[in-house]
């Protein structure tokens, strides 16, 4: 579970980066999952569009590939959402702390 600051520092690292994933009107398929799973393997922030020939709401289709992936929802705004999940083994970017002590992944 990520805190406001650390959405609030992806999203900023999200500006910059290109929308990697489409979604169209072909929906959410095995295919768009296995292409998520491995970009967040890769870049661990990734950003994606839905189309507007998509019979799917930009949040449903971000909430749907996060849960798929394991990943967390970082951000959707209009049609594009930001995703981000750590890699464990070659971990790219380094979260803020979480308040209080308590260690956040």
């Amino acid at each position: 579970m990520l805190t406001s600051k650390q959405r609030a520092f992806l999203r900023s690292l999200a500006m910059n980066e290109d929308t990697i994933l489409m979604v169209g009107k072909g929906g959410l398929s095995d295919q768009i999952n296995k292409q998520a799973d491995d970009a967040l393997k890769a870049r661990e922030l990734i950003k994606g569009k839905v189309l507007e020939t998509a019979d799917i709401t930009p949040r449903e289709a971000a909430e749907t590939i996060a849960l798929a992936t394991g990943s967390e929802v970082v951000q959707v705004i209009g049609s594009k959402f930001v995703l981000f999940r750590r890699n464990p083994e070659q971990p790219k970017i380094e979260l803020p702390k979480a308040k209080g002590g308590k260690k956040r992944k």
